[in-house]
């Protein structure tokens, strides 16, 4: 049986509809993708590209950088919405931050237009312990504080360690943030290389997780934050349990035997205390590429029940990298407050089990997998209150 659940008392965003957990409702609920063209990229003879990048905005003695900004913003969103849903924070109130690649823009400058030469104020900035120790004096929280890291499985790393500092008495609380803003025209350029990005095409047109014809992902940026504790009054989910694994197969492919992927969906309902056939649905990693979603797909048909049904919302918010199932996370949280899971319209044949709109969600749990680069396996199981 799992540990005690973990409730989601609040919830803050920035991604490419705006700033805030409402315009990522509004986006999501509408069907609209969060990706633009982007006339700022052209380079090398493309057009302009489509990428959901998050837009200029924030606090600017929240620092220099879009990172710096999104990052406290969506903390202190997240902070806020907690305490009007009845969380009061314990004595000790840890960190986490899940980030992949931090300060893209700013590391450009400091070795391209600077020269590697700037004030010391502006060099640490750059620092991965900046934006957490900022937060931390704000706030006056003195749990842990740190950053973790697992490629696009980041999210669910963050929540998964988040969830094991609560079980073991190492906090009382923990202040959840994923970001990445990260979606440079070189780190776009390369990911197109790698075939696994579009950039050519509409976005709801390119990225059809499980169905045919899906060329891959739009790129996309986003940071959420979360509020994580246990006995909340009207918390947006409880997270029951999860585990990770590794393929330790190659730096970009799935191993075709799914042998870990599949331990990792099974290991993440034991250590959740449930069983198979309570879940109704899988929040997919769903990345629009051949090589994940044929994956997805055959460990979701041989592990659910035929009652099970599964969505991807990549084609609306883009594939937020580091931040990308913490985005994916929210959504659900969203669509549960709702009622209303937030899936995107289906453009052509596909699984016979993919939610095909927004869909009013029925009884039973949720599990939420993502699959990062290089090998990195993730599963959440999530339960919405009161069902």
């Amino acid at each position: 049986m799992g540990l005690p659940h973990l409730d989601i008392a609040g919830l803050g965003t920035v991604t490419g509809y705006g700033w805030g957990r409402e315009e990522l409702w509004q986006g999501l609920a509408a069907g609209k993708s969060a990706a633009v063209q982007q006339p700022g990229y052209q380079t090398d003879g493309w057009a302009a590209p489509w990428a959901a990048l998050v837009p200029g905005g924030g606090d600017a003695s929240d620092g220099p950088s879009r990172f710096q900004r999104a990052m406290r913003f969506a903390a202190r969103e997240a902070i806020t919405d907690a305490k009007t849903r009845g969380w009061q924070p314990g004595r000790r109130v840890g960190l986490l931050h899940a980030v992949v690649l931090g300060e893209v823009d700013l590391w450009k400058d400091f070795h391209i237009t600077h020269g590697g030469r700037v004030s010391v104020r502006d060099y640490l900035a750059l620092m991965p312990s900046t934006p957490i120790s900022t937060l931390m004096r704000e706030y006056d929280f003195h749990g842990p504080a740190m950053n973790v890291g697992a490629m696009c499985a980041s999210g669910n790393a963050g929540l998964l360690t988040a969830k094991s500092w609560i079980d073991t008495g190492i906090v009382d609380d923990v202040i959840f943030v994923a970001t990445d803003i990260s979606v440079t025209p070189e780190n776009l350029r390369h990911f197109v290389d790698l075939g696994v990005a579009v950039a050519d095409s509409d976005p709801l047109q390119a990225c059809r997780p499980f169905q045919e014809g899906s060329r891959g992902f739009i790129m996309g940026e986003g940071s959420v934050a979360m509020v994580l504790s246990q006995g909340i009054p009207n918390p947006y989910l409880h997270v029951l349990g999860g585990a990770m694994s590794h393929d330790a197969h190659h730096v970009t492919s799935i191993d075709p035997e799914l042998t870990d992927i599949t331990r990792c969906f099974n290991e993440a309902l034991e250590n959740a205390g449930a069983t198979p056939d309570q879940v109704r649905y899988l929040n997919a990693h769903g990345p629009g590429t051949r090589q994940c979603d044929t994956a997805e797909a055959a460990v979701f048909d041989a592990l659910f029940p035929t009652t099970a049904e599964l969505y991807s919302v990549k084609p609306l918010a883009g594939h937020c990298q580091g931040a990308a199932s913490a985005v994916e996370i929210s959504a659900t949280a969203l669509g549960y407050d709702h009622d209303l899971l937030p899936a995107p319209f289906n453009v052509a044949a596909g699984h016979p089990r993919l939610l095909a709109g927004p869909t009013a969600p029925d009884e039973g749990l949720t599990v939420k997998s993502s699959i990062g680069m290089g090998g990195h396996n993730s599963a959440v199981v999530l339960r919405p209150p009161n069902r």
